[in-house]
């Protein structure tokens, strides 16, 4: 039962995400309430490691939850309900897009998708930024103000935005530099569980 669990809540995922792999990040988000998988902070470290890591971050975290969850067969069934959706959308399309490209309604639809594409996207930068930088079961343990911020992660994230936006030679590094720096100081400065 739980391969089938596994396949529906991976296919929803892969239905309605519209944008990419950071598109899934919010459906990840409730399914981690609903389902109790993987913690708010398990789905932090799985963003860090699947945007690391090579491959779409949506199929690195479908994999990663399917084998926490199943080991070797969660983890292909999970990944295998996740793009399955893309699969049968493409070849429907492939089928029917060349009759009506042309259309103007068709045009408008894909249009309009762009909106929901970068609500997505945003919606998934808005709830990284609330997993990394705020420590909310904390603070709504204590009351205290000053237990909503985690603030190693805080100055971390202020000393990459000054160094990437006001430093001229810095900004002309490649990205995978600041990810392999940024996991050197998660290591180092034991970033993890913070």
């Amino acid at each position: 039962m739980i391969y089938l669990r596994l396949f529906f809540e991976f296919f929803k995922t892969g239905l309605f995400a519209v944008g990419g792999g950071m598109a899934t990040v919010p459906f990840l988000y409730a399914m981690s309430d609903k389902t109790g998988w993987f913690t708010h902070a398990q789905l932090a470290d799985m963003i860090a490691v699947g945007e690391s890591t090579p491959g779409p971050i949506g199929v690195n975290m479908a994999t990663y939850v399917g084998f926490t969850t199943s080991g070797l067969l969660g983890a292909l069934i999970a990944t295998v309900g996740l793009v399955a959706p893309s699969v049968i959308v493409i070849l429907i399309i492939a089928k029917v897009l060349q009759q009506f490209r042309q259309n103007k309604y068709v045009d408008a639809g894909f249009y309009g998708l762009r909106p929901c594409s970068v609500a997505l996207i945003a919606a998934a930068g808005v709830l990284v930024l609330k997993i990394a930088l705020l420590n909310i079961d904390l603070y709504n343990s204590t009351g205290n103000l000053s237990d909503l911020f985690r603030w190693k992660c805080v100055a971390l994230a202020a000393v990459l935005y000054v160094v990437t936006n006001y430093v001229p030679k810095v900004k002309k590094l490649h990205p995978i530099f600041f990810i392999l720096a940024s996991a050197v100081v998660g290591a180092a400065f034991s970033f993890a569980g913070v």
